[in-house]
């Protein structure tokens, strides 16, 4: 995937869940689990089969997903699935409150500085926006939620991704060229809808997502760094131990042999 000098970066559409924290292993699924409890279901999903249901995006999708595929049977109707994941989005509100879901590193750092130099700020996530305002708000601060000009969340568009239905909705809405945006993701259904929309994508994986082929991805990294606590770049221009607005803004610019190993 090519992108011209010409294009130079105006705006960083960041994924939420994985991407901003690692809110699923020790956030959603807890309070999916919590719900399961509370509504007299005898579903437990643990870390392992959290992992393979997380190929589904959406948490009532992966609701019924969990019927159709691993108990062969459709237990809740819609209209319980929506009510299950409405009480699961409040426990997961609780957990978010109470601080145990802190940013992964270099996030709060980096969109500072994309505050400070003027870029925009966009959100492209399919959790819900009651789920994107607590997080920013318990980790960023009250009133960081209007640092961001777009938030497209939730069911705000019917095809989730992998579709890149959210990233056009998000150019739309900012004015912007795909080339003018960077988008940050976490996983491959995230990738393919960035880069299926045109805009190219940084991936900083984590554990559950490590594993997934990001070949389409400008530059991979297991995070994006701090001084004191370096990343490692997988794919893409090396970094000198975190990822800055440089960095990011030399990857819409410049054309790259994908897959070379490199260290911070």
């Amino acid at each position: 995937m090519a992108h011209t000098a010409k294009n130079t970066l105006e705006c960083l559409i960041f994924d939420v869940d994985g991407t901003l924290a690692d809110t699923e292993r020790n956030g959603h699924r807890l309070a999916f689990n919590t719900a399961f409890a509370e509504y007299g279901l005898n579903w437990h999903w643990d870390e392992r089969l959290y992992g393979d249901l997380l190929a589904v995006t959406g948490g009532k999708e992966r609701i019924r997903h969990y019927q159709d595929k691993f108990l062969g049977k459709r237990i809740l109707s819609d209209a319980d699935i929506a009510r299950l994941h409405a009480r699961k989005t409040e426990a997961y509100v609780q957990l978010l409150q109470s601080g145990k879901i802190p940013l992964r590193p270099g996030v709060k750092r980096l969109i500072e500085s994309a505050r400070e130099a003027g870029l925009t700020l966009a959100i492209a996530t399919t959790t819900t926006p009651v789920n994107v305002t607590a997080l920013l708000e318990n980790t960023l601060g009250p009133g960081s939620i209007d640092w961001f000009q777009v938030i497209a969340a939730g069911d705000i568009v019917s095809a989730k991704k992998p579709a890149p239905d959210i990233y056009h909705l998000v150019l739309k809405e900012t004015g912007l060229t795909a080339g003018q945006c960077l988008a940050l993701e976490d996983s491959r259904a995230g990738l393919l809808s960035a880069v299926n929309a045109g805009v190219p994508t940084l991936v900083t994986f984590n554990a559950y997502t490590r594993q997934q082929d990001f070949s389409e991805a400008l530059a991979v990294t297991d995070h994006l760094g701090e001084v004191d606590n370096p990343c490692q770049v997988t794919a893409g221009p090396t970094a000198q131990g975190y990822i800055d607005l440089p960095y990011l803004k030399r990857l819409v610019s410049m054309t790259f042999q994908q897959g070379a190993h490199h260290v911070c």
